[in-house]
């Protein structure tokens, strides 16, 4: 067995220790969850009637809109932060100092304000009427900030030699900056982009804030509004819409990696040619040699007779 070269194989007593640490990890975590349940069930809290209100039509139709609004929210800020991201990230590696100097400002200003600063200044000062668009712009804001530092570091990990061989080709900066670098940045940095685009799926919550009516505002409203057995069912509507949240982000995660394969399978460069035997190739290069010499001298032979 070879050894890893980060680290040193762990020897018999380590395995036992850490096979121990294991599984004193796990009755701690198991005890911790029935201390939970146990204390959880003498309030009532997991009592059938805390779970019930989730069949009356009226509550299901208000998580179906909260879940709609949710998602027009971050259609909304996931396309904007892309497109700003995009914009971000090429001004910011111009050749032109006011540009980048303008992108670079913009960039850090907004990426270390609060999310919540910025959605509710966005809020109250342009958008008060329009709760959606004002948490869609404030989270575009914020995000196509990672998002074209996400997209930089891509295009600086292209190698160099790329850009050289495009501009010895003729090609513009535009057209190297789209044609060149820009997909091979995306596709590098896929993941990563991914993984911001699950936060702002979950930093639609924010909305809450600005009293949209998303999904942690739909759960707040149903918790405080409903009363079962002379309490408020805050447990079961956060176990239900944190599953919601989690679906949605495993559904969100799950298409990246399909669209991460699918690149992978994409078939781009140079198409190789299958091998030949050797025996082939060497009857075909007699072939060419006998036809290359036979040609010319029958030539002056048949003028000869």
């Amino acid at each position: 067995m070879s050894a890893s070269v980060l680290f040193d194989a762990p020897g018999p007593k380590a395995r036992v220790r850490n096979r121990i640490y294991a599984v004193v990890g796990t009755l701690v975590i198991l005890a911790l969850l029935a201390v939970s349940v146990i204390r959880l069930s003498d309030k009532g809290h997991l009592a059938p009637e805390m779970w019930d209100i989730f069949n009356y039509s009226g509550i299901r139709q208000n998580i179906a809109d909260a879940l709609l609004a949710t998602l027009k929210a971050f259609g909304l800020a996931a396309v904007g932060s892309l497109v700003l991201g995009v914009l971000l990230a090429v001004a910011r590696l111009s050749d032109h100092k006011p540009v980048r100097w303008a992108a670079t400002g913009f960039i850090e200003v907004f990426r270390s304000l609060p999310l919540l600063i910025t959605i509710y200044a966005v809020w109250v000062a342009f958008l008060t009427d329009y709760s959606m668009w004002a948490l869609a712009l404030g989270l575009s804001i914020y995000n196509g900030c990672v998002q074209a530092e996400v997209l930089r570091a891509g295009v600086n990990a292209v190698p160099r030699g790329q850009r050289e061989a495009a501009y010895a080709l003729g090609m513009s900066k535009t057209q190297v900056m789209t044609s060149v670098l820009l997909p091979q940045a995306v596709r590098a940095m896929l993941p990563t982009i991914i993984s911001q685009l699950v936060v702002t799926l979950k930093d639609t919550s924010l909305g809450y804030m600005i009293l949209y009516p998303e999904l942690l505002y739909s759960a707040q409203l149903i918790a405080s509004n409903t009363l079962v057995n002379g309490q408020y069912p805050y447990v079961s509507v956060i176990v239900v819409f944190g599953i919601i949240y989690i679906a949605l982000c495993l559904a969100l995660s799950a298409l990246a990696t399909w669209i991460e394969k699918r690149g992978r399978r994409a078939r781009t460069g140079i198409t190789v040619a299958p091998a030949e035997a050797p025996g082939d190739e060497a009857g075909r290069e007699a072939e060419t040699t006998a036809g290359g010499t036979t040609g010319p001298a029958d030539g002056p032979a048949g003028t000869k007779n």
